[in-house]
């Protein structure tokens, strides 16, 4: 998916028992961050994705699960349940077992960041920040300023970042 383009719809089971859609964020500027369990990437990032839902709750934060839990039992939907149960996700943890959604947004690592506008077209893709190892050492809160720029009504001023983490896990064909 290329910036500029309206973002694909998903209908996907939540960890809370309910299915979430795309459209449910009708008029909201929405976060699609793909992540995982068992990525220590995505486990580094999991309470800053928190803070920032918390801290701009205008955002729709949504996160996706797309790994072959096959191979990463951690990532099964059950983990993925009490993972967000003992993390305290303030956020709808999805999973998206068939892995279409992550392969129509053009997912590769986790975390990968979709941020869409409130007519869900992407502006901007890329990594949460500059420093995944260590919350105190980011100089460069790459999300948090795209929502600030969108927020503003100002065009991203910095529209991409290379997304670090672990690769999406696909399962074989």
């Amino acid at each position: 998916m290329n910036r500029g383009e309206k973002a694909p719809g998903f209908d996907l089971p939540g960890v809370d028992g309910k299915n979430v859609r795309l459209s449910d964020f009708a008029g909201n500027v929405v976060a699609v961050i793909f992540t995982c369990n068992h990525c220590p990437y995505a486990k580094a990032y999991q309470d800053r994705i928190k803070k920032i839902q918390a801290k701009y709750p205008q955002v729709r934060v949504v996160a996706i699960n797309a790994n072959d839990d096959e191979g990463y039992p951690e990532d099964s939907f059950e983990n993925m349940k009490a993972r967000a149960r003992q993390a305290g996700f303030n956020f709808p943890y999805l999973r998206d077992e068939t892995q279409e959604t992550a392969r129509a947004y053009g997912a590769q690592v986790t975390p990968d960041v979709f941020l869409l506008d409130k007519n869900h077209k992407l502006v901007y893709r890329g990594r949460v920040d500059d420093h995944w190892q260590e919350e105190d050492h980011v100089r460069e809160k790459s999300l948090e300023n795209a929502i600030q720029d969108i927020l503003a009504g100002k065009p991203v001023s910095n529209p991409e970042a290379r997304a670090i983490g672990c690769s999406i896990k696909w399962k074989s064909a």
